[in-house]
Order: structure tokens, then C-alpha cells, then sequence
């Protein structure tokens, strides 16, 4: 039985990532796999014609590396926190239908995702939490999600495509509030300079009726910019189209790698990370 999916609600925003997700395994399965997303497609009753129309277009296509280059990204740092840490705490904030955080499970780590309650009404439907797993319904906004997550081991925080829907208050708040709640840990986040949060706000800052642009998080230089928030936070950056991947592979044409360039220095298309140390 398909999971059935309305046009024009919460649920639907949902479908476009996880159909980018399946696109990127479809085009570029030497960079990226997620089987996940590719059986929930298939499990969903919703009517993908204009998002199989759109995927013909070489804008959707870059776009979908671009997804691609994320997740990888994102699940490079939280392996790499693993082999340090093998018991952490690995929390996907603005979990989605991503399943991030189980490709990553070492059989020892604990696993949280974090959403609204109506995405995690959704999320228990199709993502059953397994073994070690929790799906958590929460605000990120408020700090009572912290004393849900068991860091006794260490803990690795990551967002995808999360922070550009805060306020620069906001995440100055989150990240100071899980400086004090979680010592030794890290979190990692996409992010892109002003220039690149206007160009999505052609679309969903529209869509929501704001018009305080520059209100809303972006960053050029994350170390420079980010640790003077807070003396505990040590802060670093790589751009994420090739600061993590060369896109040296056959099926990534020289125009692809052209504007990878132009994402991660024009745009300063970036992987943030934020570990949680003491104060100096």
C-alpha cells in the first residue's frame, strides 16, 4: 500500500528533496548512493510528472549533484567524528526523509532525528526508527530537545538545508545553547553567503511572505564571522561542491565542474563546523 501524498502541504516539501536524493543516485551512482530514497519513491502515491519534467533540465541536474555533494559532505564529517567517538550521539536537525544518519551507523553510535511533529508523523509512517534510533518531534528552536539526546558518549549535530530558514539570531542562539548543553561535540551545516540565500529567496522566502532578506542566516567567511559568537567554538570551513570531491569523475561534465566552482567560491556554497570546546 502507497503512502499518499497532497499537493500543497507541509508533507509535500518533503518529496522534493527525497526525489533529489533519488535523482543523484540515478545520475551520478559513483558519487552517491541512497537506496532509502529510491524505495520510498516508490512507496509514495504522489504525482511526480513536473519533478520528472523538471529533471530533464541541466539546472535540475546540477542541482541534484549539488544534494549530492551535501549529504556526502555532511556524512564524511560525522564518520569522521565516529572513529574518535565510536559511541556518540549522531543528530540530524531538520531530519526530513533523509536517512543520513543510519548510512553512517558504526552498530555502536546512538541515532536522533529531529523534525516537526507533522514530519515525524510522516517519517514513523515510511522510517520505522531502528535499533538505537530515535525519531524525535521537536522545534529546533527550543533548547528542550537537548535533554533528549544521550551525549554521554560525544555527540556530532548535522543540517541540510536547515539554517537558511533562521534568523542569524537564531542560530547564534542554537549554537551558543548547544556550546553549554554539549561540550566536546560538533556540529556540522551547509551554508552560503548573502548573495546565494537571496537567490533561494526568490522561491521560499516569496512563498512565506518575507521580505527581511537580510535578516536570515548566511555567511561568507565562517571562522572569521562565527567564532567571535562564542570563545568555546572552533570554527572551520570547506567549500562543498569540491572542497570535499574533486567531480573528477566521467559522468560530471567540465561545465558541472565550472559551476561547482562558481557555488563554493562565488557563492561561498560551504560545510561548516562548529566544535564545542571550553571557554578561553
Amino acid at each position: 500500500m502507497k503512502y499518499k501524498i497532497e499537493k500543497n502541504t507541509v508533507q509535500e516539501t518533503l518529496i522534493l528533496p527525497l526525489y533529489s536524493r533519488k535523482l543523484c543516485t540515478e545520475l551520478y551512482p559513483n558519487l552517491y548512493q541512497d537506496e532509502t530514497a529510491v524505495r520510498l519513491i516508490d512507496q509514495i502515491d504522489y504525482d511526480f510528472s513536473e519533478a520528472e519534467e523538471n529533471s530533464r533540465s541541466l539546472m535540475q541536474r546540477f542541482g541534484a549533484l549539488e544534494v549530492a555533494m551535501r549529504q556526502n559532505d555532511l556524512a564524511f564529517e560525522v564518520q569522521a567524528y565516529l572513529k574518535n567517538h565510536p559511541c556518540a550521539a549522531v543528530v540530524n536537525l531538520g531530519c526530513g526523509l533523509d536517512n543520513t544518519g543510519r548510512a553512517c551507523d558504526n552498530g555502536r553510535c546512538k541515532i536522533y532525528n529531529l523534525d516537526f511533529p507533522d514530519v515525524i508523523a510522516l517519517r514513523q509512517q515510511l522510517l520505522t526508527a531502528g535499533e538505537r534510533e530515535q525519531n524525535i518531534p521537536c522545534d529546533l528552536k527550543d533548547p528542550a530537545w537537548f535533554d533528549k539526546i544521550d551525549a554521554s558518549g560525544g555527540a556530532v549535530f548535522f543540517a541540510s538545508g536547515v539554517f537558511y530558514y533562521f534568523l542569524t539570531e537564531q542560530v547564534r542562539e542554537l549554537v551558543q545553547g548547544m556550546a553549554d548543553a554539549f561540550p566536546g561535540g560538533v556540529l556540522v551545516f551547509d551554508a552560503a553567503n548573502r548573495t546565494a540565500v537571496k537567490m533561494i529567496a526568490k522561491t521560499w522566502l516569496r512563498t512565506a511572505k518575507i521580505k527581511d532578506v537580510g535578516a536570515y542566516f548566511a555567511v561568507s567567511d565562517a571562522k572569521s564571522e562565527l567564532s567571535p559568537w562564542d570563545s568555546r567554538l572552533r570554527v572551520s570551513s570547506r567549500g562543498y561542491m569540491l572542497g570535499y570531491n574533486d567531480l573528477k569523475d566521467p559522468s560530471i561534465s567540465g561545465f558541472f565542474r565550472f559551476l561547482a566552482r562558481v557555488g563554493d567560491n562565488g557563492m561561498k556554497m560551504q560545510i561548516v563546523k562548529i566544535g564545542f570546546g571550553d571557554r578561553q
